[in-house]
């Protein structure tokens, strides 16, 4: 059997997840995490959730502007499929949503906001280092339902990033780690933050200023968090103060 573009794209999106050279920056790997889970699998949007310092779960990244509301109305509502696949630390098989017997589905207030947005089936994959589960990988797609293959491909994506989290912090304990996973949380604000800044001064949505936030820090090799505390305090670089 030949080997296919898609195979290659696949083996490199595994390489670049789990060789991240040291000082990376955990919030960009998690978010590239999601980039090459839809691109890959062809589902709509992907997203991270994790289980915090308290034990609750919380939303760190996604791979896109609806991918992000949907993580937020499950905090909200207390309910969805990133919260159930976060906190078991198991595979969630896809899970059709329907809108005729809702009061019937495993999260009736979640589908209701899930078909409006135009997702029709929901999957997860956990995150997890080879001692720790961290989270899930959520995977939101619409029309077409990901199959058993899909869902391995997601599992090898999330365990390549799962094994640059370990090889980073192989001495650390697990407090260690969720107590930097806390720290992503604190610079997904951040970076919020400042795309909203860009999307304001630019006239541009949030998901272009987050492309330019990106493509301005990985340039000039600076972190990725570190340029969007900047910009949130006001401090625009010229480059990213016009329209384009």
């Amino acid at each position: 059997m030949s080997v296919t573009r898609h195979d290659v794209l696949a083996a490199q999106a595994v390489l670049d997840l789990a060789s991240r050279a040291d000082g990376f920056d955990m919030l960009e790997l998690l978010h590239d995490l999601t980039t090459h889970t839809v691109a890959l699998l062809g589902v709509r949007s992907a997203g991270v959730t994790i289980l915090n310092a308290t034990g609750q779960v919380d939303y760190l990244t996604a791979s896109d502007e609806a991918c992000r509301r949907l993580e937020e109305d499950q905090l909200e509502l207390n309910e969805g499929p990133c919260l159930d696949s976060t906190r078991t630390g198991n595979t969630l098989a896809p899970v059709l949503l329907r809108a005729d017997r809702p009061s019937r589905q495993l999260w009736p207030r979640f589908t209701v906001r899930a078909l409006r947005a135009g997702i029709t089936s929901v999957a997860a994959v956990p995150l997890r280092t080879p001692q720790h589960s961290l989270g899930a990988v959520n995977l939101m797609s619409a029309g077409r339902v990901p199959t058993r293959e899909d869902l391995c491909l997601a599992q090898l994506l999330a365990d390549a990033a799962g094994t640059c989290l370990h090889h980073r912090q192989t001495l650390l304990a697990r407090d260690e780690i969720i107590r930097q996973l806390e720290t992503a949380l604190e610079s997904r604000i951040v970076i919020e933050q400042a795309k909203g800044v860009l999307a304001s001064r630019l006239g541009i949505d949030v998901e272009e200023a987050f492309a330019r936030l990106r493509g301005h820090a990985r340039s000039r090799q600076q972190k990725l968090t570190e340029l969007a505390a900047l910009i949130a305090q006001g401090a625009v670089p010229a480059e990213l103060d016009t329209v384009r």
